[in-house]
């Protein structure tokens, strides 16, 4: 499959690595469907892929809603006429311990609620599934070669105070080998599966922090920096135009050495 003249198909594209994949599809000759639940972001990268003589369409839409994932896909397929790439790269961070002890009497002053863990689990993950799941209808009623990306992390290994973000991509980690497993069963030999897992990237969240705690993250980094959105597209490109690549979830962590917060 070749990136130019496919149609693309990104959640979380108005920001972060959705928007650099979408960019970098674009640029690579793909058409290319933004969906993102803020439309000033929408617009914005909207208005960049076409000054740069792209061919886009946006779509304000909750990855979290079946109807809303009807909707994306339904609009992909009236602008474009076909669907080949999905990328889920939709997501969101509530960080917190399960458990939080009163430093007097050492018993529980406050644990995580529902409030903190429902919504990573129903963005992260159930609108994983939903995005792949309808993407892969897609493909498979319009005879579509494809490629489905969940986006995963290097804290699918667990992370301490991730505890919903965390169980979140080891999930999305996972599902490349399931739904390819299914495909198999089924006959369907024209869609593949590669999950995505960043390391440390320089999204907004990273490159906004205090700069000697993000010095202290990137001690355990091999390359000494965060991994570019870009670099991050560029993997999802070969993966694209790579048909052996399938049923997999590849690293791109710049050779993160300790991902799970073991001390040296």
């Amino acid at each position: 499959m070749q990136i130019k003249g496919s149609v693309a198909l990104i959640t979380g594209g108005g920001n972060g690595i959705g928007e650099a994949v979408a960019k970098f599809l674009s640029r690579h000759g793909a058409k290319v469907a933004i969906v993102d639940m803020e439309q000033t972001n929408i617009d914005r990268v909207v208005k960049d892929i076409k000054d740069a003589g792209g061919e886009v369409i946006g779509i304000q839409a909750n990855v979290t809603s079946e109807a809303d994932t009807a909707k994306f896909i339904k609009a992909t397929l009236e602008a474009f006429g076909m669907l080949n790439i999905a990328v889920a790269s939709a997501g969101i961070i509530h960080d917190g311990m399960m458990l939080n002890l009163d430093k007097h009497t050492g018993k529980v002053s406050h644990k995580m609620g529902l409030d903190k863990w429902q919504p990573v689990i129903d963005v992260n993950l159930t609108g994983t599934f939903l995005t792949l799941r309808d993407a892969a209808e897609a493909m498979v009623n319009g005879g579509w070669e494809g490629l489905l990306v969940p986006i995963s992390s290097v804290n699918k290994v667990g992370q301490v105070g991730q505890i919903n973000y965390s169980s979140t991509k080891v999930a999305a980690a996972l599902l490349p080998k399931i739904i390819i497993g299914e495909f198999h069963m089924r006959g369907i030999n024209h869609i593949r599966c590669v999950g995505i897992a960043p390391g440390y990237a320089a999204t907004g969240l990273l490159t906004g922090m205090n700069q000697d705690m993000l010095k202290e993250l990137l001690a355990d980094v091999h390359i000494g920096r965060l991994v570019n959105p870009d670099e991050i597209a560029a993997l999802i490109g070969h993966c694209v135009e790579n048909g052996a690549i399938d049923a997999s979830t590849l690293e791109i962590t710049g050779g993160l050495c300790y991902p799970n917060g073991i001390a040296k």
